[in-house]
């Protein structure tokens, strides 16, 4: 079992049966809510009903073999990979100035495994830990963590639930019933330890078949789509039909982008790390960055968008007190499932965004909180309050930040405005060189 100072039940390297690992992968895969950016997509680049599933596909597909990828053989985390809302605006601007139907998503898959060929050699070099042992020590690690938090907090509650489609005020009482349903788990399996492996380790599970039971008895389970998708298809849409083709305009773009998705899945490694108390060791750096990048290679070769750590996963380990590495392996495998078989993804796809927002909006709490934990002493002595609250501030000013000055402004610095977690890191890596006198402790290991 995984060590007391952990606080978990099941530690990263603590071994699962197959059955359960199988049932809590799924718990993770559900949470994840991946298929909300090639929808996005999708919908921008007018593709067919035919494309837009099969765009589905080949997302759910990268997202398994990046998973398998990052948490077995390189990174060796417990983490999954899917698709990031950064490369958003970047692709469907690639695709309308190459061509559009004809060739535009051919230049976006060959600027895009071009930058990911440049984010394996970064790993490869050895550079990356380097620059992360140098400009992010804890409290520059935990303030990045807690924006990370931040910066989701708005999308679950306005995107998930207020903004959805549908009746607002059966948004809300969806997100109610599933976020109660979570907590009363969690508080069965926390006072009745012989229940603790089915209700606190599957509370995320049973939250989300109550939400999805309650929008089906209320008439918001589109059944219909589920109904409709095929049981079995191979991949159709990728690089093999559309082609690749390389412009060096938009090569740029995607090398910009891949920087941020890069600070971003950084992040994301400190929170897992500051869950699970495991140190990320200079080795470890190095190959995360080679898997995102072979990561993001396969992506675009299958004719999906780039991929990236989710954050999301950390939530889920902090509320279930499960990190086994067999568990996203499991989560891996059945994001590959999913790949193949229509109605499965067709069935996930048509769970309400409030019974996942409901869940994501705890999730993403806990994510800041354990940011604000990896911090420690928050005694504000010194230029220490500044270098913590002033990435909080741009953090929210980004997220709340009106569409017309992000549209406004140039192309290159409208990926920096869509990605307020990368701001954030900017700002308290600068204002931690600038305005402090001493460093904290990093919070990587100096070990090879």
């Amino acid at each position: 079992m995984a060590e007391e100072k952990s606080g978990l039940l099941i530690g990263a390297n603590d071994k699962v049966p197959a059955a359960e690992a199988g049932l809590l992968g799924l718990q993770h895969v559900l949470a994840m809510d991946v298929y909300v950016p090639p929808l996005i997509i999708a919908g921008l680049l007018s593709m067919s009903a035919v494309e837009t599933s099969g765009f589905l596909q080949v997302a759910f597909l990268a997202c398994g073999i990046g998973t398998l990828l990052q948490t077995s053989v390189f990174m060796k985390m417990p983490m999954s990979q899917g698709p990031s809302y950064v490369p958003i605006g970047a692709i469907v601007g690639v695709f309308m100035a190459n061509g559009a139907a004809n060739g535009g998503m051919a230049a976006v898959i060959g600027s895009s495994a071009v930058a990911a060929v440049l984010l394996i050699l970064l790993g490869l070099s050895g550079v990356y830990q380097k620059i992360v042992n140098t400009l992010v020590p804890s409290i520059v690690g935990g303030t990045i963590i807690t924006c990370v938090g931040l910066s989701l907090l708005p999308s679950a509650l306005n995107d998930n639930i207020f903004k959805a489609s549908g009746n607002i005020y059966q948004n809300i009482e969806l997100a109610a019933i599933t976020m109660v349903a979570l907590l009363i788990s969690i508080a069965i399996g926390t006072h009745l330890p012989q229940l603790q492996r089915i209700f606190k380790i599957g509370s995320i599970v049973i939250a989300l078949a109550v939400g999805t039971i309650a929008a089906s008895f209320m008439g918001l389970m589109n059944w219909s789509t589920v109904a409709k998708a095929e049981w079995f298809s191979l991949p159709q849409f990728t690089a093999l039909h559309y082609g690749v083709s390389f412009n060096i305009s938009a090569i740029i773009t995607f090398i910009i982008i891949f920087m941020v998705l890069t600070t971003e899945t950084t992040g994301t490694w400190f929170a897992m790390s500051a869950v699970t108390k495991e140190e990320i060791t200079n080795k470890q750096w190095n190959r995360g960055v080679i898997g995102e990048g072979l990561s993001c290679l396969i992506s675009a070769l299958l004719g999906s968008t780039p991929m990236t750590g989710y954050s999301t996963n950390a939530g889920v380990v902090s509320i279930t007190g499960v990190a086994s590495r067999r568990v996203f392996v499991a989560a891996g495998i059945w994001f590959v499932i999913l790949g193949f078989f229509g109605k499965l993804s067709a069935l996930l796809a048509a769970i309400p965004s409030a019974v996942v927002g409901g869940v994501f909006a705890v999730i993403v709490v806990i994510i800041m909180l354990s940011g604000l934990n990896v911090i420690g002493d928050l005694n504000m002595t010194g230029n220490k309050g500044y270098v913590i609250g002033v990435p909080i501030v741009m953090t929210l000013a980004l997220v709340f930040l009106p569409d017309k000055v992000v549209n406004d402004s140039p192309q290159m610095l409208q990926y920096l405005l869509g990605s307020p977690i990368t701001v954030a890191a900017i700002t308290a890596v600068i204002l931690n060189l600038l305005l402090s006198t001493k460093n904290s402790v990093a919070p990587v290991s100096t070990v090879d």
